[in-house]
C-alpha cells in the first residue's frame, strides 16, 4: 500500500500487483490438474427405441372404455365393474405412477360414466383423464345434417 502526501492531503491506494500473480498461479494450478481428474459417473445417451419395443402397447398407461352398449375395456380387454376396482386397486398399489384415462363414446350421458371415475378414485388414482371415443357418423346423420 503505497501513501503518497501531496497538496489534498493523504491519499492511499492498493497495491494489487501481488493478488494478480496469486490468481495467476491458481489459474496455472486449476487448469494443469482438471484434465487429470476422473469421472466417476459415465455418461449414457439414451438409445431410440427397437422395432419390437415400438409395436408394444405401453403396460403403465391404464384406459378404461365404455362403449354405446355399456361394455367395459380396461386396455381393450373386456372387464367388469366388480373387477374393475379389484384389478386397479392392486394395479396402483404396485406401480408409482397412477394415471387413469377413461374414454367413452361421446353420445353417452356424462352420468354413465361417472361410476367409472369414482372406481378410479377409489382404487387410488391420482390423475384421472377424460377421453372421447371417435364413432364413425352414421349414414343417417350425415344426411340430416345436410
Amino acid at each position: 500500500m503505497a501513501i503518497r502526501v501531496g497538496n489534498k492531503g493523504y491519499q492511499s491506494e492498493i497495491n494489487i500487483t501481488p493478488y494478480i500473480d496469486i490468481l495467476l498461479v491458481l489459474l496455472i494450478i486449476f487448469m494443469t490438474t482438471a484434465p487429470m481428474q476422473r469421472h466417476d459417473h459415465p455418461v449414457r445417451v439414451p438409445q431410440p427405441p427397437s422395432a419390437e419395443q415400438q409395436k408394444k402397447p405401453r403396460t403403465d398407461s391404464l384406459i378404461i372404455e365404455m362403449d354405446l352398449e355399456r361394455k367395459v375395456k380396461l386396455n381393450k380387454e373386456p372387464i367388469t365393474l366388480e373387477k374393475l376396482e379389484a384389478t386397479l386397486t392392486e394395479f396402483f398399489s404396485r406401480s408409482a405412477v397412477k394415471d387413469v384415462f377413461i374414454r367413452g363414446d361421446a353420445s353417452l350421458p356424462y352420468g354413465e360414466i361417472f361410476p367409472l371415475l369414482d372406481i378410479a378414485r377409489r382404487s387410488g388414482a391420482n390423475n384421472i383423464a377424460l377421453l372421447k371415443m371417435n364413432t364413425p357418423a352414421a349414414p343417417e346423420n350425415a344426411q340430416a345434417s345436410r
